[in-house]
């Protein structure tokens, strides 16, 4: 007898819709839109999911209900209405946290233009909202600049006016108002202006330019160039607002552009609002992803909110990657030119905001930081556990001498110094790299072994498939094979190699990953250079006082304990060899050196 859910799912209709899922308590734990009803829902019940949250919220469904629609627009609506009512855990909800700046012209005779917070349906007209209020600034102070209206809140009504109700204030005598109040200026001039001022609102400037213009030449034809200047001024400054917002193909006109990037946690997400070529509205935001979410469904969540949230009947969008938003929307996806680099503007604007975060987790929730690349580097290197401890070895023997290795050590993505190791090679004659891995890998890990000390979640090898290999037969000899992971990676090209692949994995040059395994290998190459140097230092140090007739190890030992180097126990007086090392020996050290000198 199958159970109610069980039913549920086989009575699914395959049409276009929104479910809904139930836990024990009756609340709804996550809501969600398809195409096919029947085909989505029962695919959460019939797969494998790799998301421990995914199979988690499948465990918790106890009932499920669903609403069925016409179109995936439909769908789309009534999925972002639902969750943004009932919250589900399980969904990724978009912060709203402000409320958005509009310019409003006000319902009345003679209207005043100002900015609010507040949209009060009173027949008004609304133009945003605006994303910052510094946009909404600078439209106010160039209307201000272009036009002169009324900033009272007298009621002007025809009546009021003839009676002579109102007297003019001090924006008449500054020239900021010409006195609509005492009848100075007409309904119909200063509707003229309203109208030129909702076209600049709108990104639309050619009809003012043109209207300025025109008044320009008359005041110029009247040999009133005092008048004429001024409105030259305003043209200038028309031209020059519309110069800073213009950054693309002008015939752009009523479009909206959305870009996202995505991380292992989070989504970043961008909006342009496109009117004549400008610019006139821009939106980034973070998305937290709560189960699979893939960018095609984070994007598609974002343009429906962000449409809905900044009240935008574009009907026509640009987006970098194909979306399904149903049969009302125009969907493009721009190959080339201004169409193109507007939608790239848009991803850069999304990756900048995406650093931003990351600069500001990185002081304010530095556990965040450390998970967020942590679980991208487990992604991109398909590790089966965060690689919390990294170690890396690196071999160094320049033309065949004094043959040494390192190894170094990353704790959450940082170095761990007091952890760092070096190695004489002890085992192997002569210049052999993949037996000298052998043998430093193979010590490194009994020794950890023997100590039942933490090891490492992936192990890091400077070379190629060679050196792999070599590391690997040690990991075979002591039973780590399986338990750590193992990569190499090549100089050359960046390859990554994995044991038993001969194909090598290629990651992004700019990837996160790709800068700390390079941090690594440099900081392996690094520390073991420096040992080689210093022992290189050492044996020529050593071998030089090697040289002198009758001085042993012990000598050599007292005399570099004293002076440091043999050029300083060359340079030494008789005087500082006797108190170093005795009469007898620093005769014999003194006479080495100054051979052509007679001795006093």
């Amino acid at each position: 007898m199958p159970t109610t859910l069980e039913l549920q799912i086989k009575t699914l209709p395959n049409s276009p819709g929104v479910y809904q899922y139930f836990d024990k308590d009756d609340v709804i734990i996550y809501v969600g839109k398809a195409k096919n009803l029947k085909k989505r829902v029962s695919s959460y019940f019939t797969k494998n999911h790799e998301n421990g949250k995914t199979r988690i919220l499948v465990r918790k469904i106890v009932r499920i209900e669903h609403i069925v629609v016409d179109t995936e627009t439909d769908a789309l609506l009534l999925e972002n209405n639902l969750i943004k009512k009932y919250k589900p855990r399980y969904n990724v909800l978009l912060k709203d946290d402000k409320s958005y700046p509009w310019l409003c012209i006000k319902k009345e005779r003679f209207p005043r233009i100002f900015s609010t917070r507040r949209v009060i349906k009173d027949g008004s007209e609304y133009f945003g909202p605006y994303t910052n209020m510094r946009m909404v600034s600078a439209l106010l102070d160039l209307i201000k600049e272009l036009y002169t209206l009324r900033t009272c809140n007298f009621d002007l009504h025809e009546t009021k006016i003839n009676s002579d109700k109102y007297k003019v204030c001090l924006e008449y005598h500054l020239g900021n108002c010409k006195g609509p109040c005492e009848g100075m200026q007409t309904e119909e001039s200063y509707m003229n202006d309203i109208r030129a001022i909702r076209n600049i609102i709108k990104g639309n400037f050619k009809e003012s330019l043109e209207q300025f213009h025109d008044i320009m030449m008359g005041f110029a034809a009247d040999m009133k160039f005092e008048e004429a200047q001024k409105i030259k001024e305003k043209i200038e400054s028309l031209q020059n607002y519309q110069a800073k917002s213009t950054i693309v193909n002008p015939s752009i006109n009523n479009v909206d552009v959305f870009s996202l990037i995505s991380d292992e946690t989070h989504g970043y997400a961008n909006f342009f609002k496109i009117m004549n070529g400008a610019i006139v509205q821009s939106y980034t935001t973070e998305i937290k992803k709560k189960l699979e979410e893939s960018d095609k469904d984070l994007l598609e969540l974002f343009i429906i909110e962000t449409r809905n949230r900044f009240n935008s009947l574009s009907r026509e969008i640009y987006v970098p990657f194909k979306v399904d938003l149903g049969d009302k929307i125009k969907v493009v996806i721009p190959k080339l030119g201004d169409k193109k680099r507007i939608v790239e503007l848009s991803e850069r604007n999304a990756k900048y905001y995406r650093q931003e975060q990351f600069k500001q987790i990185k002081i304010v929730d530095p556990d965040r930081h450390v998970k967020r690349i942590m679980g991208q580097m487990q992604k991109d290197l398909r590790l089966r556990a965060e690689p919390r401890h990294i170690e890396c070895f690196d071999n160094s023997n320049i033309q065949g001498t004094h043959p040494v290795a390192a190894c170094v050590v990353f704790k959450d993505g940082k170095p761990s110094k007091k952890e760092y190791r070096h190695f004489n090679i002890k085992t192997v004659e002569g210049p052999d790299d993949f037996a000298s891995m052998e043998e430093v890998v193979y010590r490194r890990y009994k020794r950890l072994l023997e100590e039942e000390q933490p090891l490492p979640q992936l192990i890091i090898i400077d070379g190629g498939k060679g050196q792999l290999s070599s590391a690997l037969k040690s990991l075979d000899i002591l039973g780590l094979r399986g338990k750590i992971a193992i990569i190499g990676i090549a100089k050359r090209l960046e390859e990554i190699y994995y044991p038993g692949d001969s194909v090598p994995l290629y990651l992004d040059k700019k990837s996160e990953t790709l800068k700390i395994i390079q941090y690594l290998r440099n900081e392996a190459h690094r520390f073991g250079i420096t040992f080689h140097r210093n022992k290189r230092s050492k044996s020529a140090i050593q071998s030089e006082l090697e040289q002198i007739p009758d001085v042993g190890k012990q000598t050599i030992t007292n005399l570099l304990r004293k002076f440091k180097s043999a050029k300083r126990v060359k340079s030494a007086s008789l005087e500082e060899l006797k108190e170093a090392v005795g009469f007898s020996r620093a005769q014999k050290i003194y006479q080495y050196y100054h051979k052509n000198q007679t001795m006093e």
